[in-house]
């Protein structure tokens, strides 16, 4: 944030900003091959995957990935574990067939399960998850079987955060607004291959061949959101890669949950085995007691801690920008709030 301040008015001395910029330019063309060199390097991205940067958020690609990847008579798999997954259930049925291979509704999607065991029908056109589920504060170890049939996951919200072999994926989206940049950028990851299948009916700025072709640059992209993905990457870099950045937030979650699980007060709403590193959910005793923990938190710096609207409860963002310093002031308030109000 302080270099993107820095260089705000004056690019490397263009005598401008990049937010100003032509998305032509030198400038910007070598910023969005930082960011594509970056992710490539972070995430280990063989060159059989394409890196494309698109707009509309995660909630396009609901739409575009059936669009795009649906073949005829041929069904698309979707995992329901969440209020997201949920959503792009409802887009792709507007373009065909959908069965779900696993329906975490019954339990208010407190869990995942072990995915390895799902029958994942081989003529199916793709299979649908979303990797973290940030409402529900569930997240996936393991991946489906999936065999051929190719893997599409939904990493909006932890994309980055963790080492993931992508050879396993057909195709990975994520909207930047968790951990790789601010709103406005939508990072999609495709396996080349699957660029043959795109329909001609498709309307063009729809298709992930038209953004391919034209290397995410068919219409006017979101130049100063790249450029933030850029400094976020090099960041991520100079950590020391995504190893080490797991390793962070492992620490941070588990703090969070050690607090959780010893205090006899809090109580977790994940299964333990499927909680989510980047989303720490839980509830108090009633939501008297919630809303008083919310508004003595925002009093003590402690902010954005209420749950989804959808849920209610608490909800601790354990993103990558969230220092472990954070966690720390937020377990010692929960120390003390618990002792007052226990």
């Amino acid at each position: 944030m302080l270099q993107a301040q820095s260089e705000f008015a004056d690019f490397h001395g263009l005598g401008h900003g990049i937010v100003e910029a032509s998305h032509r330019s030198a400038a910007y063309k070598e910023i969005q091959e930082r960011a594509e060199a970056n992710i490539r390097e972070l995430l280990a991205i063989d060159e059989d995957h394409e890196i494309l940067f698109l707009q509309g958020g995660a909630s396009l690609q609901f739409a575009m990935v059936p669009m795009n990847l649906m073949l005829p008579g041929r069904p698309a798999l979707y995992a329901d574990t969440g209020v997201w997954p949920c959503r792009a259930i409802q887009e792709a049925r507007l373009m065909g067939e959908v069965e779900v291979v696993f329906d975490g509704k019954p339990t208010g999607y407190s869990g995942i399960g072990d995915p390895t065991g799902w029958q994942i029908r081989q003529d199916a056109s793709y299979a649908f998850i979303c990797t973290n589920n940030t409402i529900e504060g569930t997240q996936y170890r393991v991946w489906p079987e999936t065999g051929a049939v190719p893997l599409v996951a939904d990493m909006s919200s932890d994309i980055l955060s963790r080492p993931v072999d992508v050879s396993r994926f057909g195709l990975i989206f994520a909207g930047a607004q968790k951990n790789i940049g601010p709103a406005g950028v939508t990072l999609v990851i495709l396996r080349k291959e699957l660029l043959s299948r795109v329909p001609p009916q498709v309307p063009a700025i729809l298709r992930y061949s038209t953004h391919s072709a034209q290397r995410s640059v068919y219409n006017t992209p979101p130049v100063f959101a790249v450029y933030m993905v850029a400094l976020v990457t090099d960041w991520l870099k100079k950590l020391g890669g995504l190893q080490i950045v797991d390793r962070l937030n492992t620490a941070k979650s588990r703090m969070l949950y050690d607090a959780i699980d010893s205090s006899g007060f809090y109580r977790g709403t994940a299964q333990p085995n499927d909680r989510s590193k980047m989303n720490v959910t839980f509830r108090l005793p009633d939501e008297g007691l919630e809303s008083r923990f919310i508004r003595e938190a925002e009093a003590a710096g402690l902010v954005g801690l209420k749950g989804h609207r959808a849920v209610g409860g608490i909800r601790a963002s354990c993103y990558n920008a969230m220092p472990k310093e954070g966690v720390l002031a937020l377990v010692d308030f929960m120390a003390d709030f618990q002792k007052r109000n226990g």
